[in-house]
C-alpha cells in the first residue's frame, strides 16, 4: 500500500497505466483528494465504484482525529491531531489581514533540545511521512484557505528531510493543492548540511533559521545544535545558500528576559547577521513556556530598543507580534499538555 497523500500529481498516471486505466482518471482524483476533500474514497463518487475500491485498498487517505483544540483571543488557532499509531502533532492556525498562515510540524516532538522549546522537552519520538505533513495540511485546510505554510511547528524539518520535501512539493504541485513556492517557509534551528541541500534543489521556498543568541558560548546553552555546527560553521553556510540560490534568509531572534535581551546582544546579533547577504532579521518576543518558568517575555521598550540597534546597523528587521499566548501557541505546549494530563 502506499498512501494517497504521498503520491505526487505527475506519478498517478503510470500508476494508472500499471492498471490498465486512462490517463484522465488522475485529474479526477486530484479533483477529489485537494478540491473536495474527500478523506474515504468510497465518497469520491466521480471514480467507478470498482476502482474506489481499488484506490482504498491500495492507496489509503491518510486519516487525522483533533483531539484538542487551543483558541486565542487573538483568532489564532492550535490543533492537536492524532495519527493512528496513537501519536499526535500540533498545527497553528494564525489569521492576518490578507492571509492565513498554517505553522507546520514534521516530527512528534524534537531531538534538538532548545531550551525554550516545549516540543523537545520530552524528546522525538518518530518522524512524519510525507503523508501525514500533507495530512496535516489538509487538517488545517478544513478551517479556511490557508495562503502560507510556515514549517516550524514541531519537529527539525532537516532531520526530516526526504519526507518534508516531497511533502512540500505535493502541497506546491500545480494539479496538487497549489500553494505557491514563495508562500511557503522551511525552517531550521541551524542543520547545516540540510541548509547545504535545499541550495541545490532548484526551488523558490523560503528559508528562515533560528538564531537566537549572537554568540556560541550563549547560542550553545540554548541551542545545543550550535555545539555541532556554531556560527563561524552555520553563516558562511548560509551566505552560500543566498550566494547560489540569489534568495533572502531570514534570522529568527526569540527574545527571553534577561537572557539574550541586553544591548550587546543587539549589537553583537547586528554584526553576526551583516556577515550574510540578503539577510534579514525577525525579533519574537518569547511566548511563556510552563517548563522554563525562568524564562520571561521582555518588555515592549526592550523589543523597541532591539530593532533600533539593528535598523541603525542597516539590517532589515521586522517586530513580530506573539500571537496566540492564550492557546498554548508556543511549539508542542498543547502536546505537552495532553501528555501530563493522560
Amino acid at each position: 500500500m502506499k498512501p494517497a497523500w504521498s503520491i505526487l500529481p505527475d506519478e498517478w498516471r503510470p500508476i494508472l497505466a500499471e492498471r490498465g486505466l486512462r490517463p484522465f482518471r488522475a485529474d479526477q482524483i486530484l479533483q477529489s483528494l485537494y478540491r473536495d476533500y474527500v478523506d474515504d474514497w468510497s465518497a469520491a463518487t466521480t471514480l467507478p465504484k470498482e476502482f474506489r475500491e481499488t484506490l482504498t485498498a491500495e492507496f489509503p487517505i491518510t486519516k487525522t482525529d483533533v483531539l484538542d483544540v487551543a483558541e486565542s483571543a487573538d483568532g489564532t488557532k492550535k490543533l492537536l491531531l492524532g495519527f493512528s499509531d496513537g501519536n499526535s502533532v500540533e498545527t497553528v492556525l494564525i489569521p492576518a489581514t490578507g492571509r492565513f498562515t498554517q505553522c507546520i510540524s514534521t516530527q512528534v516532538g524534537c531531538a534538538m533540545g532548545c531550551a525554550f522549546c516545549a516540543s523537545g522537552s520530552c524528546g522525538v519520538v518518530r518522524s512524519l511521512t510525507a503523508d501525514e505533513i500533507v495530512a496535516e495540511y489538509m487538517a488545517g485546510r478544513r478551517h479556511g484557505d490557508i495562503t502560507n505554510i510556515v514549517v516550524m511547528g514541531m519537529g527539525e524539518p532537516f532531520a526530516n528531510y526526504d519526507e518534508t520535501m516531497r511533502a512540500l512539493r505535493l502541497i506546491n504541485a500545480g494539479k496538487g493543492p497549489n500553494l505557491g513556492a514563495r508562500h511557503i517557509t522551511l525552517s531550521t534551528c541551524g542543520v547545516v548540511p540540510g541548509i547545504e541541500r535545499l541550495a541545490g534543489e532548484g526551488v523558490q521556498f523560503e528559508l528562515s533559521v533560528s538564531l537566537h543568541a549572537p554568540n556560541d558560548e550563549l547560542r550553545s546553552s540554548l541551542m545545543p545544535v550550535n555545539r555541532k555546527w556554531p556560527l563561524d560553521v552555520l553563516l558562511p553556510a548560509c551566505a552560500a545558500y543566498t550566494a547560489k540560490t540569489k534568495r533572502i534568509i531570514t534570522f529568527e531572534y526569540t527574545v527571553i528576559g534577561g537572557v539574550n535581551d541586553s544591548r550587546a546582544c543587539a549589537e553583537e546579533l547586528a554584526r553576526q547577521v551583516r556577515r550574510v547577504p540578503m539577510a534579514k532579521v525577525n525579533l519574537i518576543p518569547l511566548s511563556p513556556v510552563s517548563h522554563r518558568p525562568d524564562f520571561r517575555t521582555p518588555d515592549e521598550s526592550t523589543m523597541l530598543m532591539f530593532l533600533d540597534v539593528l535598523m541603525r546597523s542597516r539590517v532589515q528587521t521586522m517586530l513580530r507580534r506573539s500571537r496566540g499566548k492564550d492557546a498554548n501557541a508556543a511549539c508542542g505546549q498543547l502536546r505537552l499538555r495532553n501528555l501530563e494530563t493522560a
